[in-house]
């Protein structure tokens, strides 16, 4: 028995292109690596924030299995890839997840089915990794099968774009494997924006992120120095963004985190050097000023405490939201654990508190959490706030605590001091 789609990959991405397809009325499995995944799908377990048990429920009844067998990929009419993409210790792209996958899609793969890549990737994988290894078996791209190359725009916990409304870019091998392509998501996603080819839309994607990478780092640079000059950096921002056009807010931050910005400008930067031989500078620049961000909170925390007479060696400092986005779980790349390593090398008792996470490690070693908020709240020496949750009353918090950092410029207070 035929599906419409295979997805491998069940994670952030996957799972909400397998949904928002079965809503659409399209026969679906998941493939993934990992037994866990698996069984508590298989059980009526979500393990991401944007799709609940009810929802995983929902897509059971629609017919949706998952399983570790990749023999199902046989019977696809379409299979998209959605598995990670991180970085390796030298900070290059590891495609080891993607050359699994397609190692996997070739020894399985048929006669006129559509194989689309959505894990951010450089410009060129889809045509130099990918190609050559469905075409080993004697199949040719845009003749016997269909390649393209669609970059996934999953922004977890947004509550307004999602995986329907938020346009889909796609760009084949081919203009016929574009269409192809175009025509899969056009069933379920609203718009879908055509891109020249599979180079296009793989940039198009790491341009995204580069933009907002890059303008991250030009707030957090002038927070540095703002501070120094006695500037109300969020006031500034406040002002410029009255003008309606010429200027797009960002603001600074304890650090970035997640999947796409501390990632995906180095695939890009990567690209360049290894292929061209000279650097991103804009890239490389806004990764050192981004990446030393958790440093400098670690020195404002300091000198927070020195003006009130005490060491940060021996100091309860108490965390407030270790995501690294406001109102979900995920902690990708979260700036709370450099910030919290830097914090217990220098001697201080980090303590935390989450509304979305009961268990926080930070080098292999659990973290104490917080139960009761207020009542620290007035013994700590120094809170900070990382992540603004919607479940912190922040006039409360900024009203209880003893003294209290706060790296989103929303608290106020005597006793408040904004990064």
């Amino acid at each position: 028995m035929s599906v419409d789609l295979v997805v491998i990959g069940l994670g952030y991405v996957g799972l909400p292109l397998a949904q928002e397809a079965i809503r659409a009325g399209l026969t679906v499995a998941g493939l993934d690596v990992s037994p866990r995944v698996v069984e508590g799908l298989t059980a009526g377990r979500s393990h991401v924030d944007d799709l609940s048990d009810a929802d995983i429920a929902q897509m059971r009844a629609g017919g949706f299995t998952a399983t570790l067998d990749a023999s199902i990929i046989e019977q696809a009419k379409t299979v998209v890839v959605c598995v990670p993409t991180p970085l390796t210790e030298e900070g290059g792209p590891d495609l080891g997840p993607v050359e699994s996958a397609v190692i996997a899609i070739a020894s399985h793969l048929q006669p006129g089915q559509l194989i689309v890549l959505e894990s951010t990737t450089y410009p060129g994988t889809t045509e130099e990794v990918v190609r050559p290894v469905l075409e080993a078996g004697g199949l040719i791209a845009g003749r016997d099968f269909h390649l393209a190359f669609s970059p996934e725009r999953i922004d977890p916990g947004n509550p307004v774009y999602g995986m329907k409304n938020t346009p889909k870019v796609v760009g084949g091998t081919t203009p016929g494997c574009t269409d192809m392509a175009a025509d899969f998501y056009g069933k379920f996603v609203d718009t879908v924006v055509r891109a020249a080819g599979t180079r296009e839309a793989e940039m198009a994607k790491l341009l995204e992120n580069t933009y907002r990478h890059i303008n991250i780092a030009l707030v957090n640079e002038m927070a540095r120095f703002c501070n120094e000059l006695d500037i109300d950096l969020w006031d500034v921002i406040n002002c410029a963004k009255s003008k309606p056009f010429g200027f797009q807010a960002f603001y600074p931050g304890p650090g970035v985190g997640g999947h796409c910005i501390p990632i995906d400008p180095n695939y890009l930067s990567y690209r360049v050097q290894a292929k061209l031989g000279y650097p991103f500078r804009f890239v490389e620049l806004a990764q050192e000023i981004n990446a030393g961000m958790p440093a400098y909170v670690v020195r404002r925390i300091q000198d927070i405490l020195n003006d009130d007479g005490r060491a940060l060696r021996g100091s309860t400092v108490l965390l407030l939201g270790v995501t690294y986005k406001p109102d979900i779980a995920d902690q990708r790349e979260s700036p709370a654990k450099p910030i919290a390593a830097l914090l217990q090398d220098k001697g201080a008792h980090v303590i935390y508190h989450d509304p979305h996470v009961t268990d926080w490690t930070v080098r292999g070693e659990s973290v104490e959490r917080v139960v009761d908020l207020d009542a620290v709240l007035a013994t700590a020496d120094v809170s900070v706030l990382l992540q603004n949750h919607k479940a912190y009353d922040i006039d409360h918090i900024g009203a209880a605590a003893r003294s209290l950092f706060d790296t989103r410029g929303v608290a106020t207070g005597p006793r408040v001091v904004r990064l």
